[in-house]
C-alpha cells in the first residue's frame, strides 16, 4: 500500500489550526457518540424483541457492540482510518436494514415502521455525515505533500 495513503489515513485533528481542530473533534466525537446510540438502539431491540429471531438475533447484539467499541475508538483516536470505519459501519447498517425492509434477510422481514426503525435511520445517516466532515477538515488541514527528494519552502516569518 502506497507510505502517502497510510500517512493521509492517520491524519487526526491535531496538526490542524486551532478552528479546524476544534471543528474536526467536535465531529469526531459527535460521530463516536451517534454509533454509541446507535449501538445502544440496537441493544435495546435485541434485548426487547429480536434475541430469539435465528441470525438477526445474534447480528443486533453483534451490531451492539460493535457499535459501542467503534464509537469509543472514534472518540479516543480521532484518525480518519476511524471516521472511514465508523460511516463504513453505519453504511453497512443502513443497507442491512433496507435489504430486510425490501426483500428480507436470512428469512427475517423487517418493516420500516418497526420500533426506532425512524430514529436509527436518522441516526445512521447523521453519522456518516458528520464522520465524513471529520474525516474531511482532518484532510483539509493536512501539511502540504512534497515531492521526494525536496523540501518544502521555508515560511517566513512575521515577528517584527
Amino acid at each position: 500500500m502506497n507510505l502517502a495513503i497510510l500517512n493521509f489515513l492517520n491524519y487526526g485533528p491535531r496538526r490542524a489550526p486551532t478552528p479546524l481542530k476544534v471543528v474536526a473533534t467536535v465531529a469526531f466525537v459527535a460521530g463516536g457518540l451517534l454509533l454509541v446510540w446507535s449501538g445502544y438502539i440496537h441493544f435495546h431491540l435485541w434485548r426487547e424483541e429480536y434475541r430469539h429471531i435465528p441470525t438477526i438475533g445474534p447480528l443486533f447484539l453483534f451490531q451492539s457492540i460493535a457499535g459501542l467499541v467503534l464509537g469509543l475508538l472514534v472518540i479516543a483516536l480521532r484518525r480518519v482510518w476511524t471516521a472511514i470505519v465508523g460511516l463504513g459501519f453505519a453504511a453497512a447498517t443502513l443497507v442491512g436494514f433496507f435489504i430486510s425492509v425490501e426483500h428480507g434477510l436470512f428469512g427475517f422481514q423487517d418493516s420500516s415502521s418497526a420500533p426506532f426503525a425512524h430514529e436509527a435511520l436518522i441516526i445512521e445517516i447523521c453519522t456518516i455525515v458528520v464522520l465524513m466532515i471529520a474525516g474531511a477538515l482532518c484532510f483539509a488541514a493536512s501539511p502540504p505533500s512534497t515531492t521526494a527528494g525536496t523540501t518544502p519552502p521555508a515560511r517566513e516569518s512575521t515577528d517584527a
